[in-house]
Order: C-alpha cells, then sequence, then structure tokens
C-alpha cells in the first residue's frame, strides 16, 4: 500500500507539472486515459490503471511522461525488462525534465540490481533466537557486547493498566546472558535505565558498561525524540542523562551506535543540514562534551532515508538501512567501508534474500564478523517481531576482531581501581580502542581488531602506566587469556617494562613503531617532574656476554636519547646495560627469550 501511495503521488506529480506547462501531447483521448489511470492509482487498482496509460499511449505514442508512470508500476511489480524498456523510451525523447531524466536512470539500475539479485540469491539461513529471548510481543533493535555473551534489546508489550504509562504500548530493555551457548531467560533491566515511559533504540558500548539510547516526548527533551546515556558502576546503572543541546535538536534522533574508540557516537536524525529525510551523523566526546554533529556525507547519505546505523567492533565496518540507494524495495540493508582517510566506500546491498521488497532495517554483527542478529516480522516465529541469527555471505562479513578481558588493581594492596585502557596502532600511532575498567571491580573488555600490530596501555593518576603487545598482522588466533594488571605506584624502586619498545635484531636503531610508547614514557615524565628514572636494557643469552652487554646498554642508551631529544632533562635520567643477567623468564623456549629481550623504566628518585 505504501508503494502505491508513492506511485499515484508521482503520476500526480507527473500530471501537476504538466498541466502547468501543458501536457506533452494535445490528443484529448491520450490526456483523458491518462487521468483515468491515475484516478484507478488512487483507488488502488494498479492493473487497470496500466490499461488506463497504455490506451493513453496508444492515442498518442509521443505523450512520453506515460512511460516513466508505466515503468514505475512494473518496476515495483518485478516486471523487470518492460520497466527497463518505459525508462528507455521515456529517455530517448524526453529533453525538458532533467529530474525525471535521473528518475529514469535509477529506476533501470534498480531493476537491473533487482532483476539480478534474483536470480542470484545470497545464502540466507535465519535461526530464530529462540524463546529464551522471543514473545508474542514485538522483539528488535539489538545490540550485543563484543565477548558474545550479553545481549540487550528492546520489547513492546501491553502496557499495564496500574502504572502511569498512557500509551497503549510500552517499551523496555531486557537482557540476556549466553551461557553454555544458550540465551538465559531475557529480564527486564531494572530501574533507573527502564522506567513507565518509553525507551528503545538503544546501544551498548563494547565491554557493557555504557548504554545509549533513544526516549520521546520527556520533560528534559530538546525534540520529539533524544539521545541518553547511562553508565553501569558494578551491577548498579546510573540515571539516565540527555546528551544535551549539542547532539538534541528540535527534530528526531535516534538509534545509536558507540565506536570501539570511545568517543565516536553514530546516530540517525532528521535535523536540518542533511541530504534528505533521515541521515546519519556522527559526534565525539573530548573535554568533557559532545561535538557538534557531522553528517556523514552524500557517499552514505541520500535524499532518501538512512537509518539504523551499527558500527562494527573493527571500528571501520558500518551497516546501515537505507530506502534511497538501489535496492528490492522499501528499507534494504548495507554495508560500507571506512578507509584510513575516514573517507566512506560505496555501499554495498547486502543481497536477496537478506533484503526484500518489504523493510530491512536493523542488523549488528558479531565479532568475528561473520554472524549477524537482526529482527523480522515475515520468518517464522513466536509472535509478532522476533530476533533471529544467520551467517553473513562472506562479502557482506566485517573484518574480525578479538578482545581482551581483564582486572586492573593496585600492585602493593591488591585494592581493585578504575583505569583508563587504550589500544594503539603502533604503526600510525592512532588510538584504535579505549574504555575504563569499572571502579568496583576493576573489569575491562575492549576490542582488539585484525591486520594490525597493537600497543596496550593501562593508566591511572598516582600510578606508572602497564603495557602490553599484541601482533595480530596475520590474523585472528584464539582468544587471549584475561590479564591481570597490576598497576604499580609512583614510587622508589618500582619498575615497568616497556613492551613495546622496539629494535631490530642484534642492533640497537629504534625502531619508529617504538614511539607510541616512548610518548607515553615523556607523558609520564612530564606530568611528573619530581621524578628521576632509570632507563635499562635486557638480553637473552643467545651470544656471548660481552656482546649482549654492549647490545643492552646501547639500547638503553638509545632510548635515553630520545627521551632528551622530546625534551626531558639529562638530569632526570639515567641508563644502564643488564645483559642477560637478569632473566625474566626461562631462555628454553623462543617465548621465554622474547620476554627476557626487554627494555625496562625503574623510579631511583
Amino acid at each position: 500500500m505504501k508503494r502505491v501511495f508513492l506511485l499515484v503521488a508521482f503520476a500526480i506529480a507527473i500530471a501537476s507539472a504538466a498541466t502547468a506547462q501543458s501536457y506533452g501531447s494535445s490528443n484529448k483521448k491520450a490526456i483523458r486515459s491518462y487521468e483515468q489511470g491515475v484516478v484507478a492509482m488512487h483507488q488502488g487498482n494498479t492493473n487497470k490503471a496500466l490499461d488506463y496509460f497504455a490506451a493513453s499511449l496508444k492515442a498518442d505514442p509521443d505523450f512520453n511522461e506515460v512511460h516513466l508512470t508505466i515503468a514505475d508500476i512494473l518496476l515495483e511489480q518485478g516486471s523487470y525488462d518492460k520497466a527497463i524498456a518505459h525508462y528507455e523510451a521515456f529517455l530517448q525523447k524526453d529533453k525538458k525534465y532533467p529530474k525525471w531524466q535521473e528518475t529514469a536512470r535509477r529506476g533501470i539500475e534498480t531493476a537491473q540490481f533487482r532483476k539480478y539479485s534474483l536470480a542470484h540469491p545470497v545464502p540466507f539461513k535465519p535461526e530464530n533466537l529462540g524463546a529464551a529471548i522471543n514473545s508474542t510481543d514485538d522483539e528488535y533493535l539489538p545490540t550485543l557486547t563484543v565477548d558474545g555473551q550479553t545481549l540487550i534489546f528492546t520489547r513492546r508489550f501491553p502496557a499495564n493498566e496500574k502504572t502511569i504509562h498512557t500509551a497503549p504500548l510500552e517499551e523496555d530493555f531486557y537482557i540476556s546472558t549466553l551461557v553454555d551457548g544458550k540465551w538465559t531467560k531475557a529480564q527486564r533491566m531494572k530501574e533507573p535505565v527502564n522506567s513507565h515511559d518509553n525507551e528503545g533504540a538503544q546501544c551498548i558500548s563494547q565491554d557493557g558498561r555504557i548504554m545509549f539510547f533513544t526516549a520521546c516526548g520527556r520533560n528534559d527533551g530538546a525534540g520529539r525524540c533524544d539521545l541518553y546515556m547511562c553508565t553501569r558502576k558494578g551491577e548498579k546503572w546510573s540515571k539516565p542523562r540527555n546528551l544535551g543541546p549539542a547532539v538534541n535538536s528540535a527534530g528526531w534522533e535516534s538509534q545509536p551506535s558507540f565506536s570501539i574508540d570511545g568517543k565516536t557516537l553514530y546516530f540517525a536524525s532528521d535535523r536540518r543540514g542533511g541530504y534528505g529525510g533521515m541521515d546519519i551523523w556522527k559526534t565525539t566526546f573530548s573535554g568533557g562534551k559532545w561535538s557538534a554533529p557531522e553528517n556523514l556525507g552524500p557517499t552514505i547519505n541520500t535524499p532518501g532515508n538512512e537509518m539504523s546505523p551499527y558500527m562494527h567492533y573493527n571500528d571501520r565496518t558500518l551497516y546501515f538501512s537505507s530506502d534511497g540507494h538501489t535496492g528490492m524495495g522499501g528499507m534494504d540493508l548495507f554495508k560500507s567501508e571506512k578507509d584510513a582517510d575516514g573517507k566512506w566506500t560505496k555501499p554495498v546491498n547486502l543481497g536477496y534474500p537478506i533484503n526484500t521488497d518489504g523493510d530491512e532495517s536493523t542488523l549488528i554483527v558479531s565479532a568475528d564478523g561473520k554472524t549477524a542478529i537482526f529482527s523480522s516480522e515475515r520468518l517464522n516465529g513466536y509472535g509478532k517481531q522476533d530476533l533471529f541469527q544467520f551467517t553473513l555471505p562472506s562479502e557482506a562479513q566485517a573484518m574480525p576482531v578479538t578482545y581482551q578481558k581483564g582486572i586492573t588493581y593496585d600492585k602493593k594492596t591488591n585494592q581493585r581501581i578504575s583505569a583508563s585502557v587504550q589500544v594503539i596502532d603502533v604503526a600510525t600511532g592512532q588510538q584504535v580502542a579505549a574504555t575504563t575498567s569499572d571502579g568496583t571491580d576493576g573489569r575491562f573488555m575492549v576490542s582488539l581488531p585484525a591486520n594490525a600490530t597493537y600497543a596496550l596501555h593501562v593508566s591511572a593518576k598516582g600510578y606508572l602506566f602497564y603495557s602490553e603487545n599484541f601482533d595480530f598482522k596475520a590474523g585472528i588466533g584464539e582468544v587471549p587469556a584475561p590479564l591481570d594488571v597490576p598497576l604499580s605506584p609512583i614510587e622508589i624502586g618500582e619498575e615497568i617494562t616497556l613492551r613495546n619498545v622496539f629494535f631490530e635484531s642484534s642492533k640497537y636503531d629504534l625502531l619508529p613503531t617504538s614511539h607510541v610508547e616512548l610518548q607515553k614514557v615523556v607523558d609520564l615524565l612530564k606530568n611528573n617532574p619530581e621524578l628521576n628514572v632509570e632507563l635499562a636494557g635486557h638480553t637473552d643469552n643467545t651470544g656471548g656476554k660481552e656482546m649482549n652487554q654492549r647490545l643492552s646498554e646501547n639500547r638503553a642508551k638509545a632510548v635515553y636519547e630520545y627521551l632528551v631529544e622530546k625534551g626531558i632533562d639529562a638530569s632526570r635520567l639515567s641508563y644502564k646495560g643488564y645483559g642477560a643477567s637478569r632473566p625474566v623468564a626461562t631462555n628454553d623456549t623462543e617465548e621465554g627469550k622474547a620476554a627476557n629481550r626487554r627494555t625496562t623504566l625503574e623510579i631511583v628518585k
């Protein structure tokens, strides 16, 4: 019915334009048949309308506008070859209407795409998530933590007459966890996250500790629907707060997606300054506030509607829905990639039968980039909209990520502490992912995308930072074991290992990939001007004692010289080589030797 109305509106637009500038025909019989066709479309009888339009063309073969109207009807009926013929007939003759010429070209592209897609369906075997998740009510808009263990979704159900809720249906958040490969019975999230107002269209951060969601018509709102956020400490969620006027406008803001970088929020909005109806925007959190939203641009956004953005855990692959890009009809699901310069590739349709002539509007993808979860009411389910999962076709999959879980605590007291956790690409120096460990239990979880080498930095005020190195240039393997992160208080005698300081084998020239870690050392010393430190080089037992001593000292000296060059007073620094005399692991294995080849920093004053 929606498409019938659109076709009627289009036919009326043609008739109106033609009336204002005279029809493209002076044949009264042709004009009368055309107008009768428009009336038939008003009545929802498109086949009868086609008969009238065909009669109009028979009366006047040069009545060119009729080709466009017929082509659009045939396109929606799936008569693609006939639709293309009428679009081409229009283009051969029309010289007056550039906008309609573009419509005809888009129509040809759409017809060809749909014809090809139906003849070449992509693999699609959706599985219902089961009765623990789905009910006789609506379940939709899923969101998942990076470890795939926690699922939050929106459920819409009849409102309780005893509550203060005035709408006939209420939307609330439900949560389930994966135990032994099965989802537990979904539970309504407690207040203050849920209320007797409607909450929906949510996203969860990679570690499950920050949630953004949509609420409409609230007293503290800026427009029709606004974005809110709340945070979890331990097991308790904070009271939701409005993101404020920098993000929320007098329009409609909804459907957030939070990047693993810990600062970028994508969302859909019909605010001013866009390219069409609904557009996808982003805002960045920095210096304690959100930036003015930035439109993702014309590669993503169209004169139509773009909605439901989902930024994968790799912070590179964007999934979204659109009725403005070439598709099967209604809202289709698309994928686009962000390159190193932040530019988006041309969106790719996920294909039929993932996309149909109905509306497909929400989709999330697991950390391995292979499994999608989405909502649908057109598949066999337990009620209305249910949540399903399926394996994405290979071309629609995202670059995989793994994740690192851990606990941060005071090395001396064992007390759990909150700390900043950063993942930095050592080749580019760019922060890829970030989070903060929980102040109650010290737990953290952070994404680690494939195809790069990363420095993991953990830091807290009053402590030396902690670092690890992850090399995923060859791809993602097993999930790393949980990491205990003992943070050393800034005191004399405390030492840290600089695990992201690199040299070529048997040489002492610093590699450029060391700069990320050494900048952390620079920041530490500048922020703590009272500190004096010793830089120490260590080797494994390969080679002679004298050679190892000389190599370790030269490597420590190279770090010393780098810090001096970056503005650290030389009087605060000393360096020393220890050769292989202080192993921290066995030299009988390659892993042990790698651990023994290290650079350390110790507070001496």
